[in-house]
């Protein structure tokens, strides 16, 4: 299949809105892997006195383990997706905690106030039309040496991973979403897997925009080779988009 992009992977989402959070409640481990991500950030003191980004928040559900990992931050959120942004707004957050309706290709730092001291991004970049802009815009978004954690599927080198991958969707995962009348949205998520960056790809990919001390790190369980953490930070100097 020819994967889903741009406004119609949105529509997608929009649609796939309403069941989303029941699918991936019933993903083991789906919600403390990203807590675990989001604490990789390594951020001191609770959050206090820093500016987070959440980017391609989808329902909260990143944007609830970013706020776990530092309470009293400014969290901003941001998706693409009208449906999913209504469904994160409907929860209750408290008052450091905002949201924006913004793609990731094109966000500049006056659409969110400002730059921030850390950038989370939860199954984004696999889904995006251009990675490599997508990190442009991230290390624009980033003070100098501010930190960067993604957490995505992004396949080890073993053929074991990429079996074990598509087992799971074509056992649990678009059978689910065929009864939620989203079947296209989650063959997408199968073959965006199939077809990104591996771990140590990205991790090259990540290098070659500029950020530097990137790191590959694993998540337990039963993803262990097919989700990762890759951590960066950016440049000690801000370098502005032409």
């Amino acid at each position: 299949m020819t994967l889903l992009r741009d406004d119609d992977l949105s529509a997608a989402f929009d649609h796939g809105s309403l069941s989303y959070d029941r699918l991936t409640a019933v993903n083991p481990g789906y919600r403390r892997d990203l807590r675990r991500s989001a604490r990789r950030l390594g951020l001191a003191g609770g959050g206090r006195g820093l500016r987070l980004l959440d980017l391609g928040c989808g329902t909260g559900t990143s944007t609830a383990a970013l706020l776990t990992a530092a309470p009293d931050a400014e969290i901003v959120a941001v998706d693409s997706s009208v449906g999913m942004l209504e469904r994160a707004k409907a929860k209750r957050w408290p008052s450091n905690v905002t949201f924006v309706h913004a793609p990731a290709e094109a966000m500049h730092p006056s659409q969110v106030n400002g730059r921030f001291d850390a950038v989370f991004a939860a199954y984004l970049f696999r889904n995006v039309s251009d990675p490599d802009q997508v990190l442009d815009v991230v290390r624009e978004l980033l003070v100098p040496a501010g930190r960067l954690a993604v957490h995505e599927y992004t396949l080890g080198s073993g053929r074991m991973h990429r079996a074990l991958w598509s087992a799971v969707c074509g056992a649990v995962v678009v059978p689910a979403g065929r009864l939620t009348g989203d079947a296209g949205l989650y063959r997408h998520l199968h073959r965006s897997v199939l077809e990104f960056d591996s771990a140590a790809d990205f991790a090259d990919r990540v290098g070659r925009r500029g950020f530097g001390h990137v790191r590959v790190l694993p998540l337990p369980g039963w993803q262990t080779g097919i989700t990762h953490t890759i951590v960066a930070q950016a440049p000690s100097a801000v370098r502005e988009r032409p």
